[in-house]
């Protein structure tokens, strides 16, 4: 009866140090409890884009100059040896150094009609000399040429009239060179001469060719009142 109660007893500890074991076991190793994992996601905001400005910086050359263009033409200055004839204009005194023994010299027209029916007719030339002490007499040559063909008439010359302080003039008219008859139109070349007492030259100007035109007249005639018979 004891040996019965004493297995008994053996198996009730067995059975207790078995839960027991369970129970202690559960307790140093606890299970974790289930948590939901929740993932924060932010919700999304309109960010403002601010443009930004780019400048571009052009490069400045320090110390480099610019080609100086060159002109294609180049004006060249030719030096003559002989100086140009000067023009001779209209009531205008004109100097030049090749009117040796003169001062100046000078046409009262450019233009004047041939004969005498139409103004003007005639063309007053007035040269003044340098020396006049010396110069007793300035002598006037004149001649047509033709203003198409260039064919010149002969040389017909003129002594002129002083007025005092060393000036001489002379009134042309067409009608007292020589071929006026050939001549309708044309060109007048002039000179003048400077001479002593006794005929010697001490001055004189280069021929003047193409100053002075010689028009041909039309002569218009002037209108009467004719009688009317009725």
């Amino acid at each position: 009866m004891k040996k019965m109660y004493l297995v008994f007893l053996f198996t009730v500890l067995s059975l207790s140090c078995s839960v027991g074991g369970l129970t202690l076991g559960s307790a140093l190793t606890p299970t974790p409890a289930f948590t939901s994992t929740k993932t924060y996601t932010p919700v999304p905001t309109a960010t403002p884009v601010t443009p930004t400005l780019t400048f571009t910086s052009t490069p400045t050359l320090i110390g480099l100059k610019s080609p100086t263009p060159t002109p294609e033409d180049t004006a060249t200055s030719v030096v003559s040896a002989t100086p140009p004839i000067v023009f001779v204009t209209p009531n205008t005194a004109t100097a030049t150094v090749q009117m040796e023994g003169f001062i100046s010299v000078r046409t009262s027209v450019n233009e004047f009609y041939k004969g005498r029916k139409c103004d003007p007719s005639a063309v007053k030339f007035t040269a003044q000399v340098l020396d006049q002490n010396r110069v007793a007499h300035v002598l006037l040559f004149v001649r047509f040429r033709g203003i198409n063909s260039g064919t010149p008439s002969e040389w017909v010359s003129f002594s002129m009239d002083t007025i005092g302080a060393g000036t001489y003039v002379r009134d042309l008219y067409s009608d007292e060179i020589k071929n006026d008859a050939f001549y309708m139109t044309a060109w007048i070349d002039y000179q003048f001469v400077a001479t002593t007492s006794d005929g010697t030259k001490i001055g004189g100007t280069p021929v003047f060719k193409e100053r002075l035109k010689m028009l041909p007249c039309t002569a218009t005639p002037t209108p009467t009142l004719g009688t009317i018979t009725p």
